[in-house]
């Protein structure tokens, strides 16, 4: 099983004592009412599915999966993904990141009017939504999704709060308001701090509690919060809840919408609908900026297995870099192109002193290329720094890896023990060693030495470490020699295939002798058993009762390799479902591992419970002896049912029941009365019901991560930015169940950047202590970087430890917020009946005027073909010229372009309606059944079907509804539904709804707000009256 914690490794932060309920949408449950995670989740599968249903048509294929609000994890990934094969687990993953960091945000910000745009907070809030999203596509552009869906999370929150909060449903808003995204626009018809917006509701009726005038003038207001005083400014309306006391101050009531039962309850379900589609709209702008591959890799559609080597490179380790070479590039080219391909490639090399860089790429021939460069040199003393560079392939890895190490040396960081097994906890990653000759001297090949050569060993303590942090990981110590090193490495083939489960683990040391079983289900494949150690005896039987010895290579059962002190078993599944039972003795240390590839998976998060019922993710090590709650979601289906989900001693057999309660049809809350004292992993066991089989089949996974309690715990506020050569304060509190006590503190980043913090805390009477962590990025850290800070603290006498991982995303202060804007210089279509036998072409001038700079264009709707070029204007701007060419077939284009900080200007343009459309972002659409060519100095060429008429000078009147004006000077005037359009002498301006606006010098402006259409019948009529017009003007001049 993978499983997954998130907000511990970002959003953390919450606190020994149980947090009130804030007012908002409920974070995860709530009976009857859509919460965030429901919001949340329904955006991410709709906007996913949206996705994947454009580029199936842009490739020709069908998509057939309804777009709706009942569309499941499952749906998507199948409808999504070119293998049903693959599993759901990165999907699900993905999700519970980002609503898990919504849900975050009501206990880290629990006060904070901005973070809920409480107390008309309407600029501090679009505040935290936009530098949210400029963070999001920050991280993307540095391929750090995990940082990017904790922003995504946590601005969501607020984006969300505000249509729950604020009136914008009770003014008839039939849209969301796209202003919170865009801070280059204005925030307009915001109610004023003095004027009142609500009248006390009448008695518990607080349905038209918002005052007329308000609602007739379309003003936008929020309710006021507080929990601590009933002040707030007159008239003004407030949240309301029984934890609102302003709401018991005149005006009083409340007018938020969080769940049917709120004051505004009414609209509870138009507020959670517009949430959803508010979500959609962030997303879609976000998709835009980062194109769709790195979206859907954002969104966790695209994450199969990732391949992750840390690898020591000291002289004596060049065999061991020749063989991750050999190995690795076996399983690319092997695997390239198909559903098997690793998904993301991860490379730490280490020595003494340096460690890393970290690279982290989707591209198989650059990680290729990198791990191609390695070679082994230096190393004159013993120790290598093996555990640093772990510790920056599990901050950088995604959740649930398997992360393999290559060494023959010691350890010599060994102070870094705890932290790594802290990341190993919060990533719920597998570490596996590959350790040769691990145990004995050998020649170390040294070129930079003239001495020629020394000689060492792992001593039999830092194996044990390796052993230690392989098993808590759920990973293996792998010893062999250099000579059958590439036998072992089968354990990495398999290991980095997708779908991979866990069904069970156990660790003995001391050894003894037992019997243990596992249950086989009809949805595994490749099921694979993996026994350690220096002397097992292990005996294997089929559930008909057929045994096979581990001595015999190839048996009834499956085929055995013997390699150093492993053994690995590839059954004969032949599906042989059922309990299958393995006896082993051994006289030392053993471990036993069983895996396969199903689609039935599990994840598995501790969530507290707030007051008021709902529930907030856990930040850390829950506490050691009091219950706890975890949340736990199943994969592969409707198709399973949970039966058991049991917390087992990770070295021995003490199991402690959870009590099962379902709250929806693949989430569970699981309630656990009391957490042990000893290290435990999650097993869940169930039945899954086969189409092939008349009966349900038992079935069982296990999570490989151990997990641990606390008797203390570690709390903070963080923010999820960094600005570089800044220096961050964090504030953090201890908490502890006992009182007194001196407890040693540690805070380490994964990228060495600066940290100060206290060496010791001590708890005072009251069980607590507060302390400070002092971060600072370099000055010259790229934008999007992420980091993890650890903060860990230890009671000397107990040995008992509890730790917080947060991670933050690097920015520098975004200053352009100012989107590309896109010029039409002209449309040559001649489009015949018979559209495949002709083309039309498009061209643009796109400019970023004083902004970072154009990046990119792409299209993002039309299969023709696009070419760029870039000239200098003549005042000095930087003009991407865009030419775009396709068949008179494929009549609609859409441009997408984006500068440095992620902003997006789009360029729609169709030949299939006769229509005029201008684009928010300034850019012009121009549409006709026939052909068209726009030349920005006013005169124009309109060859509407096959005709053609020339308009010298600009001159022209239109006569759309009944209005028109004559105007033979060289200027036109066109009336439509209150817009205006005026050209003198090449110069033009849209003039909406009775504002004007006049650009002289051959100028153009163009209206953000207007549109307008022209239908063909009002193209002959004009035809005809120009015709005339120009005919009567030659008559007079002769």
């Amino acid at each position: 099983m993978v499983s997954l914690d998130v907000v511990a490794v970002f959003l953390l932060c919450g606190t020994l004592f149980q947090p009130p309920q804030v007012a908002a949408f409920k974070p995860l449950f709530q009976d009857g009412s859509v919460t965030h995670r429901e919001i949340t989740q329904m955006a991410i599968l709709r906007k996913t599915a949206e996705v994947c249903r454009d580029i199936a048509t842009a490739q020709g294929h069908d998509f057939t999966l309804p777009i709706n609000n009942r569309l499941t994890p499952a749906a998507v990934h199948n409808a999504c993904s070119t293998s049903s094969a693959l599993s759901t687990l990165g999907f699900y993953s993905a999700i519970t990141e980002m609503y898990l960091s919504n849900a975050a945000v009501d206990q880290v910000f629990a006060f904070s009017e901005a973070h809920h745009i409480d107390n008309e907070a309407f600029s501090e809030g679009r505040g935290l939504i936009t530098r949210g999203v400029a963070a999001v596509k920050a991280s993307v552009q540095q391929e750090s999704y995990i940082s990017a869906r904790v922003s995504l999370g946590a601005l969501c929150h607020t984006l969300q709060d505000f249509y729950s909060h604020s009136n914008w449903v009770e003014l008839g808003s039939t849209a969301p308001f796209s202003t919170l995204i865009k801070p280059d626009l204005p925030l307009n018809n915001i109610a004023g701090p003095s004027t009142p917006t609500c009248k006390s509701c009448t008695g518990p009726n607080c349905v038209d509690n918002i005052l007329p005038e308000i609602l007739l003038q379309k003003k936008i207001t929020s309710g006021y919060f507080s929990i601590y005083s009933s002040t707030k400014p007159a008239g003004k309306c407030s949240h309301g809840g029984f934890l609102d006391r302003t709401s018991s101050k005149e005006p009083t009531g409340g007018i938020n919408k969080d769940d049917i039962s709120s004051e505004h309850g009414f609209l509870h379900q138009r507020a959670a609908d517009m949430a959803i589609n508010a979500t959609m709209e962030v997303l879609q702008d976000i998709r835009l900026a980062t194109g769709d591959q790195a979206f859907l890799r954002l969104m966790g559609l695209k994450q199969t297995s990732v391949l992750a080597f840390v690898i020591d490179t000291t002289g004596s380790m060049s065999d061991d870099i020749e063989e991750a070479k050999r190995v690795s590039f076996s399983i690319i080219d092997s695997r390239r192109g198909t559903s098997e391909e690793p998904s993301e490639y991860i490379l730490v090399p280490f020595n003494d002193p340096d460690f890393g860089p970290l690279t982290r790429t989707e591209d198989a021939d650059l990680f290729k290329k990198r791990i191609n460069s390695l070679s082994a040199s230096g190393g004159g003393d013993f120790p290598e720094m093996c555990l640093s560079g772990l510790l920056l392939a599990l901050a950088g890895a995604p959740q649930s890896s398997d992360i393999f190490v290559f060494t023959d040396a010691s350890a010599k960081d060994l102070e870094l023990k705890s932290t790594v097994q802290a990341m190993i906890e919060r990533t719920k990653s597998t570490v596996t060693f590959m350790l040769t000759n691990p145990s004995s001297f050998r020649r170390r090949r040294d070129a930079s030495q003239s001495q020629g050569s020394t000689s060492r060993s792992i001593p039999v303590s830092d194996i044990q470490l390796y052993r230690y942090l392989a098993h808590v990981s759920g990973g293996q110590t792998i010893e062999v020699t250099r000579a059958t090193l590439s036998q072992a490495t089968a354990v990495i083939t398999d290991a980095s295939t997708s779908a991979l489960v866990t069904l069970f683990q156990v660790v003995r040391n001391p050894a003894i002798a037992e019997n243990f079983t596992f249950v086989l289900d009809p949805s595994l494949s490749n099921v694979t058993v993996y026994v350690t150690g220096d002397s097992p005896v292990f005996t294997i039987y089929s559930p008909t009762g057929v045994s096979q010895s581990g001595s015999v290579t190839d048996g009834p059962l499956g085929s055995i390799l013997t390699v150093g002190n492993l053994k690995r078993v590839k059954l004969n599944f032949d599906n042989q479902t059922g309990e299958w039972k393995i006896s082993i003795d051994s006289t030392s240390f053993y471990s036993l591992k069983v895996t396969g590839q199903s689609s039935v998976n599990f994840l598995f998060n501790f969530v507290q419970r707030l007051e008021g019922g709902d529930f907030t993710p856990k930040a850390n090590r829950p506490f050691t002896g009091r219950n706890a709650t975890l949340f736990v979601s199943v994969t592969g289906g409707d198709s399973v049912t949970v039966t058991d989900v049991l917390l087992v001693e990770a070295s021995g057999s003490d199991v402690v029941n959870g009590t099962i309660k379902a709250v929806g049809a693949t989430d569970f809350l699981v309630n656990i009365d009391r957490i042990p004292e000893w290290a435990f992993v999650v097993q869940l066991k169930g039945l899954l019901n086969d189409s092939t089989q008349s009966l349900p089949s038992r079935f069982q996974r296990q999570s490989p991560t151990q997990q641990q309690g606390s008797r203390f715990t570690i709390t903070a506020q963080p923010n999820n930015t960094i600005e570089p050569g800044t220096p961050f304060v964090l504030n953090f509190t201890l908490v502890t169940n006992a009182t007194g006590g001196s407890y040693t503190i540690r805070a380490r980043t994964d990228r060495s950047f600066s940290v100060s913090f206290p060496s010791s805390l001590d708890a005072g009477t009251d069980g607590s202590a507060q302390g400070t962590v002092t971060l600072t990025a370099p000055s010259d850290t790229e934008s999007g970087t992420d980091v993890t800070l650890t903060i860990e603290a230890e009671d000397p006498e107990s040995g008992d430890s509890n730790y917080m991982a947060l991670r933050f995303a690097v920015m520098t202060k975004v200053t352009d917020f100012s989107s590309p804007v896109c010029q039409v210089v002209s449309i040559k279509a001649d489009c015949p009946v018979e559209c495949s036998r002709a083309s039309w072409e498009l061209s643009t001038n796109i400019t970023d005027v004083n902004g970072t700079g154009i990046v990119g264009v792409s299209l993002s709707r039309g299969n023709g073909s696009l070419s760029l070029s870039n000239v200098m204007s003549v005042d000095g701007t930087n003009v991407t010229v865009a030419f775009y060419n396709a068949s008179c077939c494929s009549q609609e284009v859409e441009l997408v372009a984006v500068d440095r900080v992620g902003n997006v200007g789009t360029c729609f343009t169709s030949i299939k309606s006769p229509s005029t459309t201008v684009i928010p972002n300034g850019s012009t659409n121009v549409s006709l059944n026939g052909s068209s060519t726009v030349i920005p100095n006013g005169s124009s060429t309109v060859i509407p079907n096959g005709s053609s008429t020339v308009i010298p000078n600009g001159s022209s009147t239109v006569i759309p509804n009944g209005s028109s004006t004559v105007s033979p000077n060289g200027s036109t005037t066109v009336s439509l539904n209150g817009s205006t359009t005026v050209s003198l002498n090449g110069s033009s301006t849209v003039i909406p709804n009775g504002s004007s606006t006049v650009i002289p010098n051959e100028s153009t402006t163009v209206s953000l707000n207007g549109s307008y259409s022209v239908s063909f019948s009002m193209c002959v009529a004009l035809v005809g009256l120009l015709v005339s017009f120009l005919y009567g003007r030659g008559e007079l001049e002769s």
